[in-house]
């Protein structure tokens, strides 16, 4: 564990985080049960590969469409003049982002009139044994700073099943596949229960992962308790506690 004689920053959330999260969690689960109840999971890939999509490797490209698919579902309930789910802003994250949408929700509370969710999107695939079953999520450093930052910070997980098949199209006799959004869990990072938090210190700082996207269990806790428990991690890794107090020097998480 970190010295406790630093005086480290302890981030306080509001009164009303967990009102606020489960608010934005279960929005985007709304979402995404009506797109899939209403017929619009599905994703149409074109190709002139006259056996198809290569179905071992799908994984490998289904990242980025599953992402532009939910972008997509999100940007149709803003747009959407009824606006059941009180979106007000849709943004696709930048490159190198922690999230890949940023949803901004209309809602009533003491200090502000909004809540904002980062969403991390991952898709799994149902053909693929374990497939995304670990994705990595965001680099250490990153996401400790991020609470510091701000100690409301919403990381919502969107883990997206899909199914992939191919057909001919008669007419042009091309090959088409079909990416089928199935399934789909929502849940914010701060609030997964310790085993299903590993870390991994290859690359950077190293990257906060989740041991089986599909079997998690909720745990809630504070932001301080969140960032103790990242740093617990991280200094049972080989880099250690001296790396992490290097971290904690150059990120200002000491007073």
């Amino acid at each position: 564990m970190a010295d406790e004689s630093l005086d480290l920053k302890k981030p306080v959330e509001s009164e009303d985080y967990q009102e606020c999260t489960n608010f934005v969690v279960q929005t985007i689960e709304s979402i995404m049960k009506d797109a899939i109840d209403t017929g619009r999971n599905k994703i149409i890939i074109n190709t002139n590969l006259k056996l198809g999509i290569p179905m071992e490797n799908v994984n490998k490209i289904a990242g980025p469409f599953i992402e532009a698919w939910a972008f997509e579902k999100f940007t149709e309930s803003l747009e959407d003049e009824k606006n059941k789910y009180a979106l007000i802003n849709v943004e696709a994250g930048e490159r190198l982002n922690m999230a890949d949408v940023i949803l901004q929700f209309k809602k009533t509370r003491k200090r502000n009139s909004s809540v904002t969710g980062h969403v991390d999107v991952k898709a799994t695939s149902t053909d693929i044994a374990n497939s995304g079953k670990s994705p990595n999520i965001t680099s250490f450093a990153r996401i400790r700073s991020a609470y510091i930052t701000d100690p409301d910070y919403i990381f919502v997980i969107l883990s997206i099943k899909h199914r992939v098949s191919s057909t001919r199209d008669h007419e042009t006799k091309m090959m088409m596949g079909i990416m089928e959004v199935v399934d789909f869990n929502a849940y914010d990072l701060k609030y997964l229960s310790d085993p299903d938090i590993s870390y991994n210190p290859a690359l950077g700082t190293g990257q906060i992962q989740i041991r089986d996207i599909h079997y998690v269990t909720i745990q809630i806790r504070t932001t301080w308790e969140f960032c103790q428990l990242l740093d617990k991690k991280f200094i049972a890794s080989k880099k250690g506690y001296d790396q992490w107090l290097e971290y904690a020097e150059q990120n200002g998480w000491i007073k």
